[in-house]
């Protein structure tokens, strides 16, 4: 009973964010499943270690499918050249169990998830001052 009233206020949450606020999102359950990974690697658990990467894996592939070089193709391309990165470094660590190589993602991604944890509610606040104008 709990855990479908968890369910059903998370797909409302989901439904009514901002996409600002689902990449925040997406970008606090990349580190929660960076950390585990690399936590379960360090400690010998290699199947908690491998579900973890998969996880973060899908969710980096997610950002780096959801690039518009439309907007802005140099940032785009930028932003390619990290997740592409990222995304190797997983799959080494994955095959190996290293907690270091997940340790690497966790190092590259940090200054991005601070820069949009800055961006989004300053983005928001400027659209709310346009829209009032």
């Amino acid at each position: 009973m709990i855990g479908s009233a968890v369910a059903r206020y998370r797909e409302i949450q989901i439904q009514t964010s901002s996409p600002g606020e689902l990449l925040l999102a997406l970008y606090d359950g990349l580190f929660r499943f960076l950390a585990g990974a690399q936590h379960s690697f360090s400690t010998g658990h290699r199947g908690k270690g491998s579900q973890l990467v998969s996880k973060s894996h899908a969710i980096i592939s997610e950002l780096l499918l959801a690039l518009d070089y439309n907007q802005s193709p140099e940032l785009c391309e930028r932003l390619a050249s990290v997740y592409d990165f990222c995304l190797s470094r997983l799959t080494e660590a994955n095959l190996k169990a290293d907690a270091e190589k997940v340790g690497e993602v966790i190092r590259v991604l940090t200054p991005l998830r601070e820069a949009w944890r800055i961006a989004v509610p300053k983005a928001a606040i400027e659209q709310a001052q346009e829209t009032k104008k």
